[in-house]
């Protein structure tokens, strides 16, 4: 009886395991999913600082009534532009005299000046107040969205976060070495520099003459992070890094504010003050486009970090052991004394691996996110035209487009209904309409209208803007920002439900491997439609049913390819799979903008990856009825019958090793990498 309780009591604790294990990544996915998502889904003015100079305006009362504006009074044009230049207003308005003045801000908030500039213009011209629009620090043609700001924070914080996790484990979990603190410092410096070098005069994303200015800027990020985390893992060990991606890059990242702090809920707005990314953010924009005025706070806050990282692991790697060892000193210590010597050659080694292995992970994170975004510009945009116009021909000259002539509107209509075209041009005589599609892409439309109004300026003629989409975009999602959000948790939740039930068995093989992973995915998928339908009001409720399916294959591909590549490299096999689905993946899907605006080689690679089909499923099934899915579908469907085939065939003919590897570790790795904030 006691045999046979044996093996029952040993089951019953490794199935005890394997659910932890699951449970504990659909936490963290959960809660990736719930704060992406709510952090960003609805980016509008909220309490947003507002310059007014002059006799009240009954414009500024008409936008601030319907915009959260938070009005500020300057004595002079001059001195609110002078605020504007500091970089501590989003834009402003000037009254009084034969017209008005409207200053805007693009470098301090690209999606700012996007709300602002027409609710002004329109209220003005509703008014009958005639407005000029003046801007203040305009963005550099590398940079037209501004979104060079947050991708650098990227690379700054895994590197930051990945140097404390690979070194921790070089060093054998002596989480508070005495040399801890000055490894993490110095490779704060190098990760800071390579960084610096990739994107600022390899990729050109910002001008040569930032280099320096932004350089102590990138070391001290990576440096408040890095040894923030060493002092937790100091403090309650291992979980201390798991705890470190939650706080920093989980929790921290949404809030960031690369899009514009003010654009954010208030309430994430007030967590991310507290928080190194937001603070981190700041500092760079406003060295990169202010000439460093007003970042005293966002200084004072990464110094505190990086101090209070210092001073506990100091405590830990010098002070507490030098008393232990002064009062030890008297005493006889036969187990102290007979201890071996550390090797330290070896210790040198292994962290040194580690720290290269780090330092290509962060470059890979600059290079890839920074090339694939950081400056988007439409190539051969699907376009359908109806009639000729010479607005067409002047358009062009601005923006390419892939012209289709259409009989109709009803069938240029038909074509966006069935998520073909980005939007059309349809003309008759001299009545000109640009139909754009806002939930086709977020930044399509405003790219649109900005050309052909040009060109109708440039020809002597007048475009009307209609909008139209099959299905509107969700009252919460009003970019159509959800579904690239929703992929980042899913995408993880793939690789670190394989990754766990590794760690958790303690081998990357088992019969009911693809049984287990499948069943978290359906699992996975549930929660995460749960969480952006019905809790965030992400996409249309209608859409449930069929968005689930569909995360839950997302989920399942992506699992059982990382379990193929641990099965068949080990603990390696999930740094490969970070590597293909994050770091090319991700960056190839196209997002929310659309694959037009990724450059030639993101837009190649794009088809042949997870990450890319995943998206075009998702957003064209809430938003165009499941039109134009069906390469997507196919290719997904492929992955995973391949996938599922070749695990089970692994599982069942190839001996498995023990992995080396706990769960709290595989965790730590897993969880942030592709927390984009």
């Amino acid at each position: 009886m006691a045999k046979q309780a044996a093996p029952a009591a040993g089951e019953r604790r490794a199935a005890a395991k394997i659910v932890f294990a699951l449970g504990l990544v659909l936490f963290a996915q959960a809660l990736l999913a719930l704060c992406l998502v709510s952090a960003q889904q609805l980016l509008v003015p909220r309490n947003m600082p507002f310059g007014v100079t002059g006799p009240p305006s009954p414009v500024v009362a008409a936008v601030a009534s319907q915009t959260g504006l938070d009005l500020a009074g300057y004595p002079s044009a001059s001195a609110v532009t002078n605020a504007a230049d500091r970089g501590e207003l989003y834009g402003a308005y000037v009254s009084g005299g034969a017209s008005d003045t409207l200053i805007v801000v693009p470098s301090k908030s690209f999606f700012a000046q996007t709300e602002l500039e027409p609710a002004f213009l329109d209220a003005a011209h509703k008014l009958g107040r005639p407005v000029t629009v003046q801007t203040v620090k305009p963005l550099a043609s590398t940079d037209p969205v501004g979104a060079v700001t947050s991708l650098l924070l990227l690379p700054l914080l895994i590197g930051g976060y990945l140097a404390a996790v690979l070194v921790y484990k070089a060093a054998h979990g002596v989480a508070a070495a005495p040399w801890r603190a000055a490894i993490l410092i110095g490779y704060a410096l190098v990760g800071a520099l390579l960084t610096d070098l990739i994107a600022g005069l390899g990729i050109g994303a910002y001008s040569s003459s930032h280099f320096w200015p932004l350089l102590p800027c990138f070391w001290l990020v990576t440096s408040a992070v890095a040894l923030s985390a060493a002092a937790m893992q100091a403090l309650v060990g291992k979980m201390g890094t798991l705890l470190v991606a939650v706080l920093f890059i989980v929790i921290g990242g949404p809030p960031a504010g690369g899009l514009g702090t003010y654009l954010l809920p208030v309430y994430w707005r007030n967590i991310g003050v507290v928080l190194p990314p937001q603070s981190a953010v700041t500092l760079i924009n406003h060295v990169l486009y202010f000439g460093g005025s007003d970042i005293s706070t966002p200084l004072v806050v990464l110094f505190l970090y990086a101090a209070a990282g210092t001073a506990v692991i100091g405590w830990y790697g010098r002070i507490r052991p030098a008393r232990a060892a002064a009062r030890a000193a008297g005493a006889t210590a036969p187990a102290a004394a007979a201890a071996p010597p550390p090797d330290r050659r070896r210790a040198v080694i292994g962290m040194l691996a580690a720290l290269g292995i780090c330092a290509v992970m962060q470059c890979l994170f600059a290079t890839n996110y920074m090339s694939a975004s950081h400056a988007p510009k439409a190539t051969d945009l699907p376009f359908g035209v109806v009639g000729t116009s010479p607005v067409l021909p002047a358009a062009q000259k601005t923006i390419s487009l892939k012209v289709t002539q259409y009989p109709n509107e009803a069938a240029a209509k038909t074509a966006i209904d069935e998520a073909r075209i980005f939007g059309a041009l349809v003309s008759s005589g001299t009545s000109n309409t640009l139909i754009v599609v806002p939930s086709m892409s977020d930044l399509a439309p405003l790219d649109l209208a900005v050309k052909f109004e040009e060109a109708a300026k440039a020809t002597g003629q007048k475009v009307a803007l209609q909008q139209y989409a099959p299905t509107p975009l969700a009252a919460k999602d009003p970019f159509g920002l959800v579904q690239g959000l929703m992929l980042v948790p899913l995408l993880i939740g793939g690789y670190m439900s394989s990754t766990l039930l590794m760690a958790a068995t303690g081998r990357a093989a088992g019969r009911w491997r693809a049984a287990q992973l499948a069943g978290f995915a359906v699992v996975s998928g549930l929660v995460i439609d749960l969480i952006v339908c019905y809790w965030l009001q992400g996409f249309p409720s209608h859409k449930f049913w069929i968005t689930w399916p569909i995360c839950s294959l997302i989920v399942a591909v992506v699992a059982f390819v990382a379990a193929i590549l641990q099965k068949l490299l080990g603990p390696v096999g999930t740094l490969v799979t970070v590597v293909v689905m994050i770091l090319f993946g991700n960056p190839s899907s196209g997002g929310a903008s659309g694959v037009p605006y990724l450059p030639a080689f993101w837009r190649d690679i794009g088809p042949y990856l997870p990450p890319r089909n995943g998206y075009i499923l998702l957003h064209h099934t809430i938003y165009f009825d499941g039109h134009g899915t069906g390469q997507a579908l196919t290719t997904l469907l492929v992955y995973l019958g391949v996938a599922a085939a070749v695990l089970i065939a692994l599982d069942l003919r190839r001996p498995e090793a023990a992995v080396p590897v706990d769960a709290t570790e595989a965790a730590a790795m897993s969880v942030p990498i592709g927390a984009t904030p």
